[in-house]
């Protein structure tokens, strides 16, 4: 096909999985500088988005959207006057696939089965069969037909200066002598959290044995309750983070050495900022849902531990297989990294 001239790509949730989208719209605006390129997505995965050069607009949409007759006219009202020319569906659910549908377009790119869920093959005239391992380059394997090649993945984070303030004027009368240890408790997945005692013993011995500062950061009041109770327990050297929005702790990172978590979306927006990670990752393989880049160090537990695909979400035993000392050896790796570096 000629060059598009407009470009929807459909990625609607969740945080994460939108951050591995963002390479792909990097890659489209790389290859075809003059199209127009809009996003459909749901939520405050937008905020994730929001201010990135290569994406020139963003069709917000609330969850449930598809419930709602009203929204989806809307939805159709306002990708009938965009007009693309090219789709890309990198969910690869229903709801994104009727997204796809209302979007048009000549070339309807979406992943091939088993990738492509619920029907939502259906909505695409053009399927592909993603053959990397790491879910940001399968994205990229979308790419193909366009004869689009990526070598390295680039997500070009954009800043957010309201946020860098914000985040400046919190940090600055803290008078912390190295640049802080993010520690990211919480995951929409309990499978996917790491007990909080082991948190706290984590931040205790970062401080006491390496002299490094942490901050415990959060998101709604759940995760807020574990994160007093790991900044309680391990006491000194330790700091609660104030309520941020997404794009506050995309600045804070940046102001970070070092992000811990689990398999969550802070993981993946500090990996896409350029923040140093250290995941955790029990349930699902790091390989395929990993912080992405070379820089980034993942501690996984025994393969014979590793629950069935179909268990995942249920498994209580992967992350437990975790140990503190496996955490600190992750830590020391990636410290002596960045020192080299």
């Amino acid at each position: 096909m000629d060059a598009p001239r407009s470009i929807v790509i459909v990625k609607l949730s969740a945080i994460g999985d939108v951050l591995h989208g963002i390479p792909t719209a990097v890659a489209l605006k790389k290859a075809f500088p003059g199209a127009t390129i809009g996003w459909i997505v749901e939520g405050r995965s937008a905020d994730v988005l929001a201010g990135h050069p290569s994406i020139d607009h963003l069709f917000r949409l609330p969850r449930g959207w598809l419930k709602s007759p009203r929204q989806v006219r809307s939805l159709w009202r306002d990708l009938r006057t965009f007009r693309a020319d090219l789709t890309l569906d990198l969910q690869g659910l229903l709801k994104s696939g009727v997204a796809t549908a209302l979007a048009g377009g000549r070339l309807r790119i979406g992943h091939a089965r088993p990738e492509a869920r619920e029907g939502s093959w259906l909505f695409s005239n053009h399927r592909v069969m993603a053959t990397s391992r790491h879910v940001v380059d399968r994205n990229l394997d979308l790419l193909a037909p366009l004869g689009i090649t990526v070598g390295q993945a680039d997500f070009g984070m954009p800043a957010w200066p309201v946020s860098r303030e914000r985040v400046r004027t919190w940090l600055e009368p803290l008078q912390l002598r190295q640049r802080p240890v993010l520690i990211n408790p919480g995951a929409g997945w309990a499978s996917k959290r790491w007990p909080p005692e082991r948190f706290a013993d984590l931040a205790a011995r970062l401080w006491r044995e390496r002299g490094r500062p942490s901050v415990v950061v959060w998101g709604g009041p759940a995760e807020e309750a574990i994160a007093r109770d790991i900044v309680s327990t391990a006491g000194a050297g330790v700091t609660l983070a104030p309520p941020t929005s997404l794009q506050d702790l995309g600045e804070l990172c940046r102001q970070a050495d070092l992000f811990i978590s689990g398999d969550t979306g802070p993981l993946h927006l500090a990996a896409a900022v350029g923040t140093r990670c250290v995941g955790l990752f029990g349930p699902v393989p790091a390989t395929r849902n990993g912080p992405y880049g070379g820089q980034h160090v993942t501690v996984e537990p025994p393969p014979a531990v590793r629950p069935r695909w179909e268990d995942r979400k249920r498994d209580t035993q992967a992350m437990a297989a975790i140990s503190v000392e496996a955490v600190l050896a992750a830590v020391g790796t990636a410290i002596d990294q960045a020192s080299a570096a």
